[in-house]
């Protein structure tokens, strides 16, 4: 039998305790890393910043005809600097109205309580870009060295310390309806011409946030999604269309564009089962020949959709059937017709909505 000393069993039981403490720093080393994937990214909070489908300080300017969808709002620049969409004040007082606009359209200089009310949007809009940029724990440093073209970005935080290009080519952004993406980026977002942000696998615009510390442009029929919250200038130019927030610390530039507010999904089961009737703004717009017309039937109902021109003549008849509860999408094919303005409409028999849309060939 082997007899050990007091120093002995003293040693044994450093050792012991050494070898607990190494064990459960193992531990701890290899946990981290799953309890920080296991992290789920919140969307940023845009506050009263998220009751204006285009926000800024220093000007909002447009040239040719143009659909938006949403409230406008600029502050502190007063309403001289809002140019192109040919204001018609409201007899309140408190905001202007034009026909590119399908909402209201709000400046610092309007009736009380408007001016409140911007200032309020303008600070939520800074939180927000503060938010953003301030997330850490990136699950993406630096990817594809700031050229995403031709990709396929799954829901998480991504930074860059230079700009980011997306190209003809296009991106891809997938995920569920839940799903969020925020994008750190340091310089430029450049969206070329041509180029497209495609959703898949359910993904939402409301749930996606570019976050720009340069300038945001939007090259000529380039198709955006997400909400951009640009610190500087955001350029939209000819023809290119966003499903999103347009949110910038400076001016934004509008040449011709379809800007629509992104809808808000918080669940799959909003996905799965419209709560109420609705009709989304075509996709894209404007458009050369066909665009989406995407509608959502709460219940069993007779659906009509037509079609007309800008001096109410019908023109087309797309859908015309009953049709039970669910989501739906209808292709508008207008390659015998000509440039201009137009107007889908859906009914049912307790639904009725007008919708306007652009041809540009």
């Amino acid at each position: 039998m082997q007899l050990y000393t007091n120093t002995t069993v003293s040693k044994l039981s450093i050792i012991s305790r050494w070898t607990r403490s190494i064990v459960a720093m193992l531990t701890i080393a290899i946990m981290l890393p799953a309890a920080i994937l296991s992290q789920t990214l919140s969307p940023v909070n845009l506050g009263t910043a998220g009751d204006f489908v285009i926000l800024a300080k220093t000007g909002i300017s447009i040239t040719g005809s143009s659909a938006i969808t949403g409230d406008l709002g600029l502050s502190p620049s007063a309403a001289t600097f809002i140019t192109g969409f040919g204001l018609i004040m409201d007899a309140s007082g408190t905001f202007s109205i034009s026909s590119l606009v399908t909402g209201n359209i709000y400046a610092a200089d309007y009736t009380d309580p408007t001016p409140t009310k911007m200032t309020t949007a303008v600070s939520d809009m800074e939180t927000a870009f503060t938010d953003a940029a301030g997330r850490t724990l990136p699950d993406y440093t630096e990817l594809y060295a700031g050229d995403v073209t031709g990709q396929t970005l799954t829901p998480g935080l991504y930074k860059w310390g230079t700009g980011v290009l997306v190209s003809a080519g296009g991106v891809t952004i997938a995920g569920s309806a839940t799903d969020v993406w925020i994008f750190q980026i340091a310089q430029d977002l450049t969206l070329g011409n041509g180029a497209m942000v495609t959703l898949s696998g359910g993904a939402q615009a409301s749930n996606i946030f570019w976050q720009v510390a340069g300038q945001v442009t939007l090259g000529t029929t380039a198709d955006m999604k997400g909400i951009i919250l640009c610190q500087t200038l955001i350029e939209i130019q000819t023809g290119a269309t966003l499903n999103g927030r347009a949110l910038a610390q400076t001016a934004v530039t509008l040449d011709a564009n379809a800007i629509t507010e992104p809808a808000s999904v918080t669940s799959v089961e909003d996905e799965t089962l419209p709560q109420g009737f609705s009709i989304s703004q075509n996709y894209p717009n404007p458009f050369n020949p066909t665009s989406t017309i995407r509608y959502a039937i709460p219940e069993m109902s007779f659906v009509k959709i037509s079609v007309y021109d800008i001096l109410g003549n019908k023109i087309q008849v797309l859908v015309n059937e009953e049709k039970s509860a669910g989501h739906y999408e209808t292709i508008f094919d207008a390659k015998d017709l000509s440039s201009g303005i137009y107007f889908y409409e859906i009914q049912t028999s307790e639904f009725l909505q007008r919708m306007k849309m652009i041809i540009m060939k």
